[in-house]
């Protein structure tokens, strides 16, 4: 009897062992992927930790731009409780790693050889004082137009190449009966269209104004003008545009409400998800006058700090994200191109094609540029700043002029 006992106690702890290690391999994860696309896209990444042995604990938080997902994030590091992993963006990262809230990837970074796959580009979030903080999941370029292909037939099948020739579609689809532009009023997603009228206006322009913030620039007639296109598309927006999330904004392309939409390409994982097909069903281009120029930004996750039986699922999803078959079926899904420069583009559609083909491109003419509206030009104080005066313009609350002078004294104010 008592041997019995004993070895059923001796199962019991090995039970015991077995679960608390189980339990151990596990990642919590904060973001804010909530989307139908983004949801496809995530559930590729939790299959594959999950085929290692690493579970994983959602945490999901609504909100396109990662602003709400950032507020909760605070609340739980401040209470003691980060999560293993969380999606970040740009200065985001840097400003945790600054707090010196974030862990390090250097093992599985050298193994792998992360620095010889990796652009530069990206790096610069990856890796603060040296070390990698974070595991870059893709590359989304933000100055992409989503149009109707059915719409644009109608209107005469031409894409549009300059201004003058957009303005004159969006007339087009307003003739039509439809929502010429599909929107969703929130701040980011005004700063995500005036980033690509900002950049048609010049490659100098943009680097002068978003990354180098020279006050001459944000204060100049050109900006004015960059103004003034927003006041002019926001007459091709409809009554209800306020508060809209993007993928809805998305799903009136899709439904034949609208004619376009200006959204980075993770919109394009809305469509996919549709069953819809780039050349057939939409047309997927450049801003015009934007042609040859890229805005990125790039979804990251950063580890944070956490106890030591935790550090070996960190290191173990850190290394999935980066795997290049991973990284192929996640951006396929996702919309998005590769983080990596050696991932060969043959899963990918048209529009994945040329994504990658224009970042590459980019990358090797110097046109490659951190999104401002995204976090990747500069912090987050100095985005903020613009997002506010963006979209107090944009909403009609001030004139051009106005907005020129009140966006020198912000970001001022701001650095």
């Amino acid at each position: 009897m008592r041997n019995l006992i004993n070895t059923v106690a001796a199962s019991a702890m090995l039970l015991g062992v077995a679960s608390a290690a189980h339990a151990a391999e596990n990642v919590e994860v904060l973001h804010w992927w909530t989307s139908g696309g983004e949801a496809t896209a995530l559930e590729v990444l939790k299959k594959d930790l999950e085929s290692k042995g690493i579970s994983w604990s959602d945490m999901p938080v609504s909100g396109g731009g990662g602003t709400e997902a950032m507020t909760v994030l605070r609340a739980r590091v401040t209470g003691g409780n980060a999560p293993t992993a969380v999606q970040m963006l740009g200065f985001d990262i840097f400003d945790w790693a600054k707090q010196g809230s974030l862990g390090n990837l250097d093992e599985v970074a050298a193994k792998e050889k992360w620095d010889d796959v990796i652009p530069t580009a990206l790096q610069q979030f990856s890796k603060y004082d040296g070390h990698w903080i974070a595991a870059p999941v893709n590359v989304h370029s933000t100055n992409w137009i989503w149009i109707n292909k059915a719409a644009l037939d109608k209107a005469g099948g031409k894409e549009p190449q300059n201004w003058d020739e957009l303005i004159a579609l969006l007339d087009k689809f307003k003739e039509q009966g439809i929502t010429p532009v599909a929107h969703g009023g929130q701040p980011w997603q005004d700063a995500t269209i005036f980033d690509a009228v900002v950049l048609s206006l010049g490659n100098d322009f943009y680097k002068s104004a978003f990354i180098d913030l020279d006050p001459a620039t944000l204060g100049g007639e050109k900006m004015k003008e960059a103004f003034d296109r927003m006041t002019k598309l926001r007459t091709y927006v409809d009554d209800n545009f306020s508060g809209r999330d993007w993928n809805l904004a998305s799903a009136m392309v899709i439904e034949n409400k609208a004619g376009l939409q200006f959204m980075g390409d993770w919109a394009k994982g809305e469509f996919v998800k549709a069953k819809k097909e780039p050349g057939k069903d939409f047309v997927c281009m450049r801003f015009p006058g934007t042609q040859g120029s890229v805005t990125f930004n790039s979804d990251q996750f950063a580890m944070f700090k956490v106890s030591d039986d935790k550090t070996k699922a960190q290191l173990v999803m850190a290394s999935a994200i980066e795997n290049p078959e991973f990284q192929s079926a996640f951006n396929v899904v996702k919309g998005s191109a590769p983080a990596r420069t050696d991932v060969p583009d043959t899963a990918f559609d048209a529009c994945g094609k040329k994504a990658i083909k224009d970042l590459a491109e980019a990358n090797k003419a110097g046109t490659l540029y951190g999104s401002m509206a995204h976090g990747h030009a500069n912090p987050a104080a100095v985005k903020n700043a613009i997002y506010d005066v963006v979209t107090r313009q944009f909403n009609g609350e001030l004139s051009s002029e106005d907005a020129v002078k009140e966006l020198v004294a912000a970001v001022d104010a701001a650095k």
